[in-house]
């Protein structure tokens, strides 16, 4: 009888138990079972034992104590070793050698609608857990099944003799993942019940869309990193939070000035360090009747992150690096924006910016100390996937110091490495492909998300022309009606320096020019061409290499004489040496900054 092997089963789904029970009488496994377990194979007329005969006391607490006792785990844990063989002996304990156990029901009980804390409680396992993670743990011995699944393998192998160490490994892991899973389901349960709205659980107005409830944020462990000090954050408010915050404070890591971004869809519209303003860019970026805005940094590098592409900044959420002043306040309180996230608020600036939205505007505080783990998991239908953190410096000097072509002579001036260190660390957080363009500090064109990089450089560069359209005197210029809004007169700018004036619809055509005491004079190509051959120096950073010279023929049409990219395409050499011909400086950033 010594030499008999033992199974104890103790499983609440049943599902293939008697096949499995059936299976291990046949080759003489002695089997031990608990509950609701033992009666079944009882009944249909197969040998079991209660968990009883081993532990020498009875099932007691309604059910709640029955496997919980060293007669069980010390079988269960118990090594080959002379030292455990001793302590068996001394105890008259026998090993286990196979476990089959699954879980109560925890996760079906809690998805129930109204389900209370007592109903849940009942369906926390106590005893199953510890022997899924006793036999676990001493796999190399114990063969452990969470999975009725896994039934018929493990008697296909048992009737041939032996468990391979293969399989025992492979239950292991399942077991492992069984035990994480059901006590993720428990935490997640009871933070929601006992954390503290915006401790450690938050929850959100509803997902990605309306329809999409319930949602929530939260942390495993610690607290939310941000603090909620106005409005109610939605699923893709915090999206947007989570990926600006870090971009912002990455500026200014880098560069030593205040940082801004505007973000949409979980892509900058706009990024920008505070490189001080001057009358025209005051204007253009409509800040030129903000009160000290001169005197702050921070306001000058949101109107110039805000004013890159106003058209996409429509409804942005915010982040800034720095304390939020009142100049900076006055700019948030005009534009149409859904939220913000800084590191802290002057009380009349957060006063301002409280009032916004009828009181529901965002208003979120963020931790400065905060660092997230190394890895970074999300979950794409059912599937987790996980990875490390994108956690590469972007530096001036660090970065874009090994230049391609020219072989000599290439000036890589502070702005210039300023520029690319800005429109680089912005597309570490644009959705890819992406391709940014960047001028005195800030980005002026990003093509995000497109399937082709020529696309992406096409999009940003036209981006990059329309803003620098608007620094055109006739922009400059234009008469409005009294009560045109800023939200309208954004819109025709931009359709005027898109060139997307509208021609035929007689209603298409009245909208438009309602806005106007007088009707700006489309820009004919020639006027185009001749004002935006004047911008020169602009910057382009593309998240992987450009396989195609058709970049770099885009890129020079808008004044681009940098560009920074990884290297590695078979087609690198041509693109070299077109960067050559039109006398623009290729430098390598040697890591791909792909984002999704």
């Amino acid at each position: 009888m010594a030499s008999q092997k033992i199974a104890i089963l103790s499983v609440y789904d049943k599902t293939g138990l008697l096949d499995l029970a059936k299976g291990l009488e046949k080759q003489n496994v002695r089997i031990f079972a608990s509950g609701g377990t033992s009666k079944m194979i009882r009944e249909a007329g197969m040998n079991v034992e209660d968990v009883s005969a081993i532990t020498r006391a009875p099932e007691m607490l309604g059910g709640r104590v029955k496997t919980l006792h060293p007669a069980v785990h010390g079988g269960i844990l118990a090594r080959n070793l002379e030292s455990d063989e001793k302590d068996l002996a001394d105890q008259n304990i026998q090993k286990v050698d196979f476990v089959i156990c699954n879980l109560y029901p925890f996760k079906d009980t809690v998805a129930k609608p109204n389900v209370t804390v007592p109903e849940a409680v009942e369906e926390i396992d106590i005893g199953g857990v510890t022997l899924l993670r006793a036999a676990a743990k001493n796999h190399s011995r114990v063969t452990i099944l969470s999975d009725p699944e896994d039934y018929r393998e493990f008697l296909s192998e048992l009737e041939k003799g032996e468990i391979t160490e293969t399989s025992r490994q492979k239950y292991a892991l399942k077991a492992f993942s069984h035990t994480a899973d059901y006590d993720s389901a428990i935490s997640d349960f009871f933070r929601k019940q006992y954390a503290g709205n915006g401790v450690q659980q938050l929850s959100l107005r509803y997902g990605a869309n309306p329809h999409q409830k319930p949602a929530s944020a939260y942390v495993k462990e610690g607290r939310i990193p941000f603090t909620v000090l106005s409005g109610s954050p939605g699923y893709i408010n915090l999206l947007d939070s989570l990926n600006a915050w870090p971009l912002v404070k990455e500026l200014k890591q880098s560069l030593g000035l205040p940082a801004a971004a505007s973000f949409k869809h979980v892509s900058p519209a706009g990024a920008a360090i505070g490189v001080a303003l001057n009358a025209t860019e005051r204007k253009v970026y409509m800040v030129d009747d903000i009160e000290g805005i001169e005197k702050s940094a921070l306001a000058q590098a949101y109107a110039r992150a805000r004013g890159a592409d106003r058209m996409s900044s429509f409804g942005d959420i915010i982040a800034l690096s720095d304390k939020v002043d009142v100049p900076t306040a006055k700019i948030i309180s005009r534009e149409v924006s859904d939220g913000m996230v800084a590191p802290g608020y002057e009380p009349e600036a957060l006063e301002i910016l409280k009032k916004k939205k009828g009181g529901k505007y965002l208003v979120l505080q963020m931790d400065e100390s905060y660092e997230p783990a190394q890895q970074e998991v999300r979950t794409v239908y059912g599937v987790n996937l996980t990875q490390g953190r994108n956690d590469v410096q972007i530096t001036p000097q660090g970065t874009f110091n090994s230049v391609v072509e020219p072989k000599e002579g290439a000036d890589l001036t502070e702005q210039t490495q300023q520029d690319l260190t800005v429109a680089t660390i912005a597309l570490k957080y644009t959705q890819s492909n992406s391709v940014c363009y960047a001028y005195r500090g800030q980005v002026v064109g990003l093509g995000a998300g497109q399937q082709s990089r020529i696309h992406c450089t096409r999009l940003a560069g036209d981006k990059a022309d329309n803003w620098w359209m608007r620094f055109h005197e006739r922009s400059l210029n234009i008469k409005w009606k009294k009560g045109v809004k800023r939200p309208e007169k954004s819109n025709a700018i931009d359709m005027l320096c898109s060139g997307q004036v509208p021609p035929r619809s007689q209603f298409e055509v009245e909208d438009y020019e309602r806005n106007f005491e007088e009707v700006p004079t489309p820009f004919t190509p020639e006027e185009r061409d001749s004002w935006l051959s004047k911008l020169e120096g602009v910057v382009v950073s593309s998240d992987a290499f450009f396989p195609f010279v058709d970049n770099v023929y885009r890129a020079a049409r808008s004044g681009v004489k940098y560009i920074a990219a990884p290297t590695g395409s078979q087609n690198d050499g041509a693109v070299f040496d077109t960067c050559k011909k039109l006398n623009i400086v290729f430098i390598e950033q040697s890591t791909r900054l792909f984002h999704h």
